[in-house]
Order: C-alpha cells, then sequence, then structure tokens
C-alpha cells in the first residue's frame, strides 16, 4: 500500500501540470483528489497551498483552487531575483566557505556526474548543490530571501530536467564552472557565472511554456 503524503501529492500534482496534462482553469477539488490519492482531505490541502505558493495554483471561484495560466513572462522577474541573490551567495562562498565545505561540494559535483539522466535523482543532487553554495556564504538573511524565492521557483527549476533531460548535462557543466571559480576564491566570477546558471533554467521553461501555449 502506497501511504501518499503532502509531499508526494504536491510532487505529483507539480509533474502533470508542467507537463501539460493538466489544464489552466482545471479544479483542484480537495476532495477528488483526497479521493484520487486515497487520503483525507488534510494532506491534499498543504498540497494545495505549496501549488499556490508555488505560482501553480490559484483560487478561482468561491475561493476553490483551480491550475494556473503560466505564461513564460510571469517567471521573468521570479528568475531574475533568485539569479541576483544567488548570484551574490555564490560570491561570498567564494571566500567564506570551509575546506571542509568545498570537499563536500566537489563530492556533489561528481555525484551529479554519476547519475546519467536519472532526471529524479539529478533533481535532488541540483538542490544539494545550491543548498551548499547558500549554506557555505553564511549570510542569514539573503539566505532567508532565497527561501522565499524558491518557494515560488523551485519546482518549475526542477521540472526543466523532467520535461527537457538535455538540460541535466549542460546543468552538470554550469555546476563545474561556479564550482571551480568558488575553489579559486574568484567571487566575481562565481557571481557571474551563478546568475547565467538561473537564467538558462528559466530560458529552457521560456521554451517549453512558449511551446505549450503560442
Amino acid at each position: 500500500m502506497i501511504i501518499r503524503t503532502a509531499e508526494s501529492i504536491f510532487d505529483t500534482l507539480v509533474d502533470r501540470i508542467v507537463a501539460g496534462r493538466m489544464q489552466p482553469g482545471e479544479p483542484l477539488a480537495e476532495q477528488a483528489l483526497a479521493e484520487q490519492f486515497g487520503v483525507s482531505r488534510t494532506p491534499v490541502r498543504e498540497a494545495l497551498h505549496r501549488l499556490e505558493q508555488a505560482n501553480l495554483a490559484e483560487r478561482g471561484a468561491r475561493r476553490a483552487f483551480v491550475v494556473r495560466k503560466m505564461k513564460a513572462g510571469d517567471l521573468a522577474e521570479l528568475f531574475e531575483a533568485v539569479g541576483e541573490v544567488e548570484s551574490v551567495l555564490a560570491a561570498l562562498a567564494a571566500h567564506r566557505m570551509t575546506e571542509i565545505e568545498r570537499q563536500h561540494m566537489q563530492a556533489i559535483l561528481e555525484e551529479g556526474k554519476s547519475c546519467g539522466d536519472d532526471a529524479e535523482r539529478y533533481s535532488a543532487i541540483n538542490a544539494r548543490f545550491h543548498a551548499t553554495l547558500k549554506t557555505g556564504a553564511r549570510n542569514a538573511a539573503l539566505s532567508s530571501v532565497l527561501d522565499e524565492l524558491n518557494l515560488r521557483t523551485q519546482a518549475w527549476r526542477t521540472a526543466n530536467f523532467h520535461v527537457d533531460t538535455r538540460r541535466l548535462d549542460s546543468s552538470r557543466a554550469e555546476h563545474d564552472s561556479i564550482a571551480q571559480a568558488i575553489l579559486a576564491q574568484d567571487a566575481e566570477a562565481a557571481r557571474g557565472l551563478m546568475r547565467s546558471h538561473v537564467a538558462a533554467s528559466y530560458i529552457v521553461l521560456a521554451d517549453i511554456l512558449s511551446r505549450r501555449d503560442p
């Protein structure tokens, strides 16, 4: 028997929405979803609130949740903000990461190279790479801002590995370049490379969305 948690329900709905299997305006009814997943309405309700935070759902008639119509332009400002914040964190990490953290970062890079085309596994590795840099930057205020932005963009950033597997190889190469800049303590290079890395994620998503809704 599969036990469905709010997180697993959220992940399933994200996959359906980003892949286009659920259409904009389609209702996300608590009771219907609870029956579909074989759970109470509580984890479904939590998953729907997370979808709203991720900009994948919105309130429709009578305050009920529906799938949000998302266009590339809707994500542009969010990804710009993520790129600016993460680029500053990468620059700080270039000078502030400990030797243990640097070696941990390199181990994550190697793990990312060894997972092949496993998008699910690489998504988790990708999140760990970014989290390592955030920790290494040692700036709680900026980390808090990034956490808030990630609530609204992480589902999309993860989705580009599932929808376009070519993104795995380009992401690996970008991670390697960022890591090399950090190891060389080149803050300005790390800043620019991280900004470009986040922009590349956005470009993949913009292409996916434009092909779905010309």
